[in-house]
């Protein structure tokens, strides 16, 4: 089944978007072959956008581990 998902998260400022953006940007790479992800900031906002073919359960353990990212990015910046 082919799933779309779009995660918004706002911020103070676009320096902070700019660097949780960056902080996300190496799981877009490793993403698996039927799943792409991509993810930018836009003014303030850091816009992650996701893609798949495949199961449910892929969807949701990919949006899991990128609000555990985006947690931990937080948390340093």
């Amino acid at each position: 089944m082919k799933m779309r998902a779009k995660v918004v998260c706002e911020y103070k400022n676009g320096s902070i978007s700019r660097s949780i953006a960056s902080a996300l940007a190496p799981d877009n790479l490793q993403a698996p072959e039927n799943v792409k992800i991509v993810t930018k900031a836009e003014g303030r906002l850091v816009v992650t956008e996701i893609e798949l073919d495949g199961k449910v359960e892929t969807l949701l353990s990919t949006l899991d581990d990128l609000l555990f990212c985006t947690s931990t990015a937080e948390e340093v910046v």
